[in-house]
């Protein structure tokens, strides 16, 4: 296991300055950073997004992390468009729909949530609600720097509406999607055993579970794009810390946002899948009388 780490050191610090500005790729055309079994993946917008991730430096508090996203092409004086991913994924999550936000033309950031993604976390920091807040909040005011329109599909949506009421500066509109925002936490899961956590944790990121999240949320894919997805899905759980980090936040109770809804000032836009077999549509309902 990993220790957390409640403050910084001059070697830290020292690396996020070194860091900056470096891209280092492999031979495949990937940052050096990713997991060697980003090159195994054959999903060509998947590939693509890989190799356009990078690491920033983002101090928060007492900590310095390079912190993982794709950055816009070109940043425009418009309202950039920033997406968050759900529970326990990444920036590869939007592979799809990123390219057709740039070809709109619009300024598009994927960012990846302190704790989970492809940032640097060898010394690891709290990854509760507090620091994944703070530590977005210092990448907006280092890098987007403009208000946005936030983008949170699932439990990003929490993380979404978490970070608008806390800086409504920040945050022009919302885009919820499928949004898990009435869960109370982790639950039970806050207080079981770490021993138990760990157990759970290491299920979460095993290549039949992430099979069946699959089957659940997508129809009609083969076998061989089902494993692929699967494998896309399970990239950022191959780093050393993933366990480390997931257990951390699970063990601080996570998202809690229902009573923060209503708190929401921004113009928000709700979609939701009507056969979504995961969050039931009737939540959506639920969720956009709130914003009526």
């Amino acid at each position: 296991m990993l220790s957390l780490t409640g403050g910084s050191t001059p070697s830290i610090a020292a690396k996020c300055t070194i860091q900056r500005g470096f891209r280092v790729r492999s031979v495949a055309g990937f940052p050096s950073f990713l997991p060697k079994e980003v090159e195994k993946i054959k999903d060509p917008f998947a590939r693509k997004l890989a190799a356009r991730i990078e690491r920033l430096p983002v101090s928060f508090g007492e900590n310095c992390v390079m912190s993982s996203c794709v950055k816009p092409l070109v940043q425009s004086n418009t309202s950039p468009v920033v997406l968050l991913h759900g529970f326990d994924s990444s920036c590869l999550e939007w592979r799809y729909t990123y390219p057709l936000l740039e070809e709109a033309g619009l300024e598009t950031w994927a960012v990846d949530i302190l704790g989970w993604g492809f940032s640097d976390l060898e010394r690891l920091p709290s990854c509760n609600v507090a620091s994944k807040r703070d530590h977005f909040f210092q990448l907006w005011e280092s890098y987007i720097k403009k208000p946005m329109i936030l983008v949170g599909p699932s439990l990003g949506a929490a993380v979404a509406i978490d970070f608008a009421v806390s800086h409504p500066e920040a945050v022009e509109r919302l885009v919820l999607i499928d949004a898990s925002v009435y869960t109370e936490g982790t639950g039970d899961l806050a207080s079981m055993p770490k021993m138990l956590a760990y157990a759970g944790v290491s299920l979460l990121k095993s290549l039949p579970l992430r099979f069946y999240v699959n089957f659940l949320c997508f129809s009609g894919i083969s076998l061989s794009t089902n494993l692929d997805w699967a494998n896309v899905g399970r990239l950022h759980c191959l780093f050393p810390w993933w366990e480390d980090a997931t257990v951390d936040f699970m063990m601080s109770g996570g998202y809690n946002v229902s009573a923060q809804i209503e708190q929401v000032k921004q113009k928000t836009l709700i979609i939701w899948g009507e056969d979504d077999q995961i969050i039931s549509s009737k939540l959506g309902v639920v969720v956009l009388l709130f914003f009526l």
